[in-house]
Formats: structure tokens, C-alpha cells, sequence
């Protein structure tokens, strides 16, 4: 009878709750395939709940802070694998910001190990889906925005890894956009506006619309000269891409600048058109693309409402008002669609 062969790059595992306390064991020996074995196994154990429950709570993740320094780019990469796939729990993101690793794991940002730093970013990524993630990232965010700097790019950088910074920076800056916004953010991002991959455009734009929500956010996207990509991006092929530049701009038209230069870019005959395509919602099948779509509605319908408070503004949309009230009017309209159309409607027909 033949003998089943073990997988050379996995250690052995022991049963049940041993398992754990032996492979972190295994992480103490000094040859580094061993480590690396050990840490392919621990990856493999971290789709049972039950052994992730087991290493959140039972003092192991410490134990990991001396492998982020390791002379092994495997090793520090597969580290890093392990706490991403940790991370994919609410327990986990919690047991990681509560440990004293993230210092440490900010340090390998800058590994020479491509992977290791995907896999960074990756757990970045998820702690910033908490609040508590994100508050604990803003630090971060000056070296991240770094990251955007054309010189500290690789020349083939990997789609993923763009994406990955971008929606971590969105994240952060939805809690405090000041770091990013003092860390010349408005420039870097309107440099990624115009990205092939629409991606890339799509993340982009969602952290230049976190950035427009303060003051200071809708000065500089007004003095940085990003608008005239943000309309080009209302005709951009992909929904999320034109809902995000239209979020940009519906938060930017709120100060008088952001008014002006919006009707002077020729903003609203795209923002209508945007606003008053219902047939396209009612036919959009796919529950996703029409949260989507709505947001765009939405987003472009709040906009044309600032616009009419320019007085310029509410001259041409007067002009356009049938497009508005049919959308206001029509039998099954979403109510919130409804109630920002008849609020646009409002404020284009008022008289002192």
C-alpha cells in the first residue's frame, strides 16, 4: 500500500486545539523553511473559525511582531498573508488594533518585498473598515499619500496595490480628511483622476469626494484645477466612476467658487442628463448598479440644487424645468429621488 505523501510546504499539524499552540511553536525555530511551513499551515488553519477564535484570544498575535523584522522576505510576507486572512473577521480586525503590531507592520510599507507590502496594504485595507481602523490609520496617512507621489511609484506598479492605497485613504479620510488634505491630497488624487483602469479612477474619485466634504477640501478642489476632470468623469463608462465625481462636485458647488467655476466648465446639461435618465434606472436589473445609479441621481440632483442658488444658475435650469418635474412626477419614483427633484424644483422657482 502506498504511503500518502504530506505536502512539503505545509508543517504537520496537530489535532484540534493543539494545533495552534504547536504551529506558533514551530515559529520560534531558527531554520526559516520551518517558519515558513509553519506559516502556511497557520494560513490554512485561519478558515476555521474555531482556530482564528483560538488565536485572536488565546496571546499569539504578539508573537508575530518578531517576524516582521525577519531575514526572510517569505517569512515577512507570509506573516502579513496571515493577518490579512485574520483580519477578514470583526474579531480579528478588533484583536489587531488592540495588540502593539500595527507600528511595526507601518514599518514594512516601505519592504523591499513587493508582496509583503501588497499584503500591508491589504490588511490596512480591512482594519479601515472599522472606525476604530481608520481613526488608527490617520497617522498613516501622510506616508500613504506618499505612496501617490509619481517618483515613489514603481514604473509597473500592480492595479491592485493602487486600488488597495486609494480605498484606504477614502476610508481614513471619510473619518478626518485634514491629514490627507495637508499631505497635498487634492493634487496627488486629481493625478489618479485621469487613470486608464477605471478602477483606479473609481477609488480616486471616492477619496477626492471625502476630501470635498469640509472647507478646506472645496477650496482646494476649486484652486487645484481638478473640476474640469471631475465633469469629464460624469461621462465616464463606468457608474461608479460618474456617481463619485459627481459626489466631488455636488460637495464642492456648496461655496461660491465651486458655483462659479462649475457653471463656467458647462456642468449643467451633464448633470441633467445625469439626473433625468429614469428609464435607465427602471430597466438596470442588478440590485448593485442601481444603488449605484441612484447615487448618481442623487448626487447630481443635490448638486443642480446649489447651482440654483447662483443666480445664473437658476436662470438656465428655469429654462430646463420640464426635465426636472417629469422626474419629480413620475408614477413608482424612488421617494428619496423624488424628494431631492421637488427640492431642486424649489429652489429653481423661488421669489424673494
Amino acid at each position: 500500500m502506498a504511503a500518502v505523501l504530506a505536502d512539503p510546504s505545509r508543517a504537520p499539524v496537530a489535532f484540534g486545539l493543539r494545533a495552534v499552540p504547536q504551529l506558533f511553536a514551530e515559529l520560534q525555530q531558527p531554520e526559516s523553511g520551518r517558519r515558513q511551513r509553519a506559516l502556511a499551515s497557520l494560513c490554512d488553519l485561519m478558515h476555521d473559525p474555531e482556530r482564528l477564535y483560538q488565536t485572536v484570544t488565546g496571546g499569539f498575535l504578539e508573537q508575530l511582531k518578531v517576524l516582521f523584522k525577519d531575514e526572510d522576505p517569505s517569512v515577512r510576507t507570509q506573516t502579513c498573508e496571515l493577518l490579512h486572512l485574520l483580519t477578514a473577521h470583526s474579531i480579528g480586525r478588533q484583536a489587531l488594533l488592540s495588540s502593539s503590531l500595527l507600528p511595526p507592520l507601518s514599518q514594512l510599507l516601505d519592504d523591499d518585498s513587493s508582496s509583503c507590502r501588497k499584503n500591508v496594504l491589504r490588511v490596512m485595507n480591512r482594519l479601515a473598515l472599522l472606525p476604530a481602523g481608520a481613526e488608527a490609520l490617520l497617522t498613516l496617512v501622510p506616508k500613504l499619500m506618499l505612496k501617490l507621489r509619481p517618483e515613489e511609484e514603481e514604473e509597473e506598479e500592480e492595479e491592485e496595490v493602487q486600488v488597495l492605497l486609494l480605498s484606504t485613504l477614502s476610508r481614513c479620510s471619510r473619518l478626518d480628511a485634514l491629514p490627507a488634505l495637508a499631505s497635498d491630497g487634492v493634487s496627488l488624487l486629481g493625478h489618479k483622476l485621469s487613470h486608464r483602469s477605471p478602477n483606479i479612477r473609481r477609488e480616486a474619485a471616492a477619496a477626492m469626494m471625502a476630501l470635498s466634504v469640509c472647507e478646506d477640501g472645496k477650496r482646494q478642489v476649486c484652486e487645484e484645477a481638478v473640476l474640469p476632470v471631475l465633469v469629464d468623469l460624469l461621462r465616464d463608462e463606468d457608474i461608479e466612476v460618474q456617481a463619485n465625481a459627481a459626489g466631488v462636485i455636488m460637495n464642492t458647488v456648496i461655496i461660491t467658487t465651486g458655483k462659479r467655476r462649475c457653471l463656467d466648465l458647462g456642468v449643467l446639461p451633464v448633470l441633467l442628463d445625469r439626473a433625468s435618465k429614469r428609464k435607465e434606472d427602471e430597466e438596470e436589473k442588478d440590485e448593485e448598479r442601481r444603488r449605484r445609479r441612484k447615487a448618481l441621481v442623487m448626487y447630481s440632483l443635490r448638486a443642480l440644487t446649489s447651482l440654483a442658488e447662483a443666480p445664473d444658475g437658476r436662470r438656465r435650469l428655469l429654462e430646463q424645468l420640464p426635465l426636472l418635474e417629469r422626474r419629480s412626477e413620475a408614477a413608482g419614483e424612488d421617494q428619496d429621488v423624488r424628494r431631492a427633484a421637488q427640492t431642486a424644483i424649489r429652489v429653481i422657482t423661488w421669489t424673494p
